[in-house]
């Protein structure tokens, strides 16, 4: 039996911003991914409800067994009526997978995922993902043609407070084990010294070890208060379609920002705009580089990514690379 507040959002990044330890987090996330899986299991919650599936099949995703591993009820293609629910209901699932509201019969579950299920299930998928592979290759290569032009020829950078010419520049994403990556060049960042770029979420990584943060580069969607409210530059990322997607919440918390269009992922633009600066080397934590990586995100290829890496290689580390690195120079 669970019993918690049921606190629900359709953005699960967002979501787990207000999520306490003993909630009931109601999300719509097909094959959860880690990363989400991970910031889920940090807050404590009881159980996850998910009106899609935790494992579809396109692709071996790692969330689900991550929060198995810690003992959480998972429940997916869960009715939709649920959203209907006010957000804060105090809620129980018993036995029988029933959800009781104030001690009624209410909503039917189907069986909790297990571990062994899941295992199952992701063994199937990766005997499907050559096709997946081949999907994801032909949606890169037409990405990459069609955003050529928009990348290669990007050359209004916005301007900056932050000096970044001749210097090293740390860019942090919130992918996958990004606050150990990170953890791993602390003594290459106090002797270094470079400007700490975090893109939305990445933000946080740095100020949680202690670091001062530079700039905030994003769509700040899952950037906190906290950071973005701390002696910092925030660049919105603009997309060329002319949507500011940032512009809202830091127009509301009023704060300076600046705004920089650019076609694209906001961790694409962040790399684009240190080695635009003229850093002399970028170092890169957490980014996306692999088709699961993008799978996860919901990005069906890597075009803008695969045409940023081009552009500028020959600056650009990624952080555990660096980190080998250094210890063997120490």
């Amino acid at each position: 039996m669970v019993k918690g507040r049921l606190r629900k959002g359709r953005r699960t990044k967002e979501l787990v911003n207000y999520l306490r330890r003993g909630d009931i987090a109601l999300i719509s996330h097909e094959d959860l991914d880690l990363v989400a899986a991970e910031s889920l299991a940090r807050t404590g919650i009881a159980a996850v409800l998910n009106e899609k599936k935790y494992i579809s099949g396109r692709y071996p995703n790692l969330g689900p067994e991550h929060l198995l591993a810690r003992n959480l009820k998972l429940y997916d293609c869960v009715p939709r009526e649920l959203w209907s629910l006010p957000d804060g209901t105090e809620v129980t699932i018993d036995e029988e997978n029933n959800v009781l509201i104030a001690g009624k019969d209410s909503f039917q579950l189907d069986s909790p995922l297990t571990a062994e299920a899941a295992d199952l299930q992701l063994a199937r998928t990766r005997a499907n993902l050559d096709g997946e592979l081949e999907k994801f290759i032909d949606n890169t290569l037409e990405y990459a043609r069609k955003e050529k032009e928009l990348i290669l020829g990007l050359r209004e950078l916005p301007p900056l407070e932050t000096a970044i010419w001749g210097r090293p520049v740390v860019v942090v994403v919130r992918g996958r084990d990004y606050k150990r990556d990170l953890g791993a060049i602390l003594s290459y960042i106090k002797e270094a010294r470079p400007v700490l770029i975090g893109v939305d979420g990445g933000a946080d990584a740095i100020l949680d070890y202690g670091l001062k943060l530079d700039i905030i580069l994003g769509d700040m969607d899952s950037v906190s208060d906290r950071a973005l409210l701390s002696k910092c530059e925030r660049v919105v990322h603009a997309y060329t379609d002319g949507r500011v997607p940032g512009k809202q919440r830091v127009e509301e918390l009023g704060v300076k920002y600046t705004v920089f269009a650019a076609p694209g992922t906001s961790e694409d633009v962040a790399l684009l705009l240190a080695a635009g600066k003229g850093a002399d080397l970028v170092v890169a934590v957490g980014t996306h580089s692999n088709m699961i990586d993008f799978l996860e995100k919901g990005r069906p290829g890597m075009g803008s990514t695969f045409l940023t890496r081009l552009k500028i290689g020959d600056k650009l580390v990624d952080a555990p690379g660096l980190s080998k690195l250094y210890q063997g120079k120490l």
